[in-house]
């Protein structure tokens, strides 16, 4: 048996569409590795009493002052929260569409037959 063209084009869609909220799902899993990082090394920051502390800048270690660092990881760690809440967002929009087009091509699956 054949499918017909418009069922196929759907699925065509539903395929596309898994494999978006695959690569989002895929990116909100780093960032949220990297937020994990940053908390982390902010934690370790603020264990110490030092007024200067050394940063990693590429293949360097780098004196900086505390207070600086500290500030650029508190402006990355809101950052990448805000950049979690949007992949979030842009999950569930997708996964609603998914939900839909499922329904939709379930729907036209008995007419077909």
């Amino acid at each position: 048996m054949e499918i017909p063209q418009q069922i196929q084009a759907q699925l065509m869609q539903l395929q596309q569409l898994q494999q978006q909220l695959q690569m989002i799902m895929l990116q909100k899993q780093n960032v949220e590795s990297e937020l994990n990082e940053c908390k982390k090394a902010l934690e370790e920051l603020e264990k110490s009493t030092s007024e200067e502390v050394y940063k990693l800048v590429g293949g360097l270690f780098v004196k900086r002052k505390k207070d600086e660092v500290k500030k650029e990881l508190e402006e990355k760690i809101e950052t990448l929260e805000l950049r979690v809440k949007t992949l979030e967002k842009q999950s569930e929009k997708l996964q609603t569409r998914l939900k839909e087009l499922q329904e939709k091509i379930q729907k036209m699956i008995p007419t077909a037959q």
